[in-house]
């Protein structure tokens, strides 16, 4: 038995929660069971929490900058996970991940630019995109043999036929768990470099690596890369703090900063949230414990969904994942249509999941289902779905 109970359930009903209770509001019946979105049902560290109260008890919330002491907290993280530390002056604080990305979008490219992404993935990426008026590349995963890999030939050669200028690489991949190689990062970096190809690696899931596997941050590749990459993380989906918007992002040649800040600057962005960097330096400083230890539980959970899936629902293969709490289910063996699977999980199981489409054309009968939870309500949520499909077959 551990120290932290993973098994709690804390009720999250009435808490302003877009899992629990923006359903209905969303187009979804109500009452639904809810396994989507990437944030955890489980609290943050106690130490966390306790920096967030004494700060509230302060009372004061003017505009704040991080202490040296946040810094050095992120680069012994990372030191000690990753390998690389991220020098102070290179990190840029942001409200998230997804922002940084849209910023990099504006400050490097121009309307009309390529960007290219590897679909099926983390459908924001899309959206950034298209919003900001850049031309879509997409240079799709490959399935073979319960697992996805990157073609690296038609990589390179959407890059030069469509003059991509930006490569969003996102790594650990969501959704569908690959952890990229040292071997396949490097060859990436030297397409990308051959190419003239700016690499932005979303690195926002890199605590979450399953045993067997490595983590290889694009920061750690060789120096020479530098002026040619950034890095996004965020203590955001490690320890449950994503309604705080808190995001450090590492760009290490200045030139590429400076574009970055003003493009930021533009859309009025300075400081942080106070309660973002007092969690986040908290965390870092103090959550190894928890996080280990939580790793153990999500280790436990994908176990409990695997085998769930091939005693009870075979036509449902799990696509074994390397990282990530997000397990990618492969649905095509039940014989349905997209909309027939959208329709069976949220109307007759009473499942709100992410449906596989949502992250590319690719993801068509797959589905994304988020396991940071206790296992009584992943049991509860395989159940309703084994229920479904038992219905579905003796035609009722």
């Amino acid at each position: 038995m551990g120290k932290y109970d993973f098994d709690e359930i804390r009720e999250r009903r009435g808490t302003n929660s877009l899992k629990y209770d923006f359903a209905v509001k969303r187009g979804k019946p109500e009452g639904i069971l809810p396994l989507l979105v990437a944030d955890m049902d489980f609290p943050a560290p106690k130490e966390v929490t306790e920096a967030l109260v004494k700060k509230a008890e302060h009372g004061i919330f003017g505009y704040s900058e991080p202490f040296d002491g946040y810094f050095e907290a992120l680069s012994a993280w990372a030191g000690t996970h990753f390998g690389w530390t991220p020098e102070p002056e290179s990190v840029v604080l942001t409200c998230g991940v997804v922002f940084a990305i849209c910023n990099f979008i504006e400050a490097l490219t121009e309307k009309g630019d390529g960007v290219l992404i590897n679909p099926p993935v983390y459908y924001p990426f899309f959206e950034a995109i298209a919003d900001n008026e850049r031309k879509l590349v997409t240079s799709d995963l490959v399935y073979s043999e319960g697992r996805y890999g990157i073609d690296f030939e038609d990589l390179e050669k959407k890059i030069i036929e469509n003059d991509v200028k930006l490569y969003l690489l996102c790594n650990p991949h969501n959704p569908v768990g690959r952890v990229w190689t040292l071997e396949e990062l490097e060859k990436i970096l030297d397409i990308c470099e051959r190419n003239g190809v700016f690499v932005v690696s979303d690195e926002i899931h890199a605590d979450f690596i399953y045993p067997g596997h490595s983590f290889h941050s694009f920061a750690a590749l060789k120096e020479a890369a530098k002026p040619g990459y950034a890095v996004c993380t965020s203590p955001s989906k490690t320890f449950n703090l994503a309604g705080l918007h808190n995001a450090n992002i590492y760009i290490p040649d200045p030139v590429i900063r400076e574009k970055f800040l003003k493009a930021q600057n533009k859309k009025g962005y300075s400081q942080s949230n106070i309660m973002g960097i007092v969690a986040c330096e908290a965390a870092y400083r103090y959550g190894g414990e928890w996080h280990k230890e939580l790793l153990s539980y999500l280790g436990g959970n994908l176990a409990f969904l695997r085998e769930y899936l091939k005693k009870n629902i075979p036509g449902i293969r799990l696509v074994e994942p390397e990282g990530t709490y997000l397990a990618w289910l492969d649905c095509r063996g039940l014989g349905l249509t997209d909309k027939e699977l959208n329709d069976l999980i949220v109307y007759k199981a009473g499942l709100w999941l992410d449906a596989g489409n949502i992250f590319g054309r690719s993801g068509e009968l797959f589905e994304r289902v988020n396991i940071a939870c206790p296992r009584s309500v992943l049991k509860k949520a395989l159940e309703k779905l084994r229920n479904a499909l038992g219905g579905a077959a003796d035609g009722q």
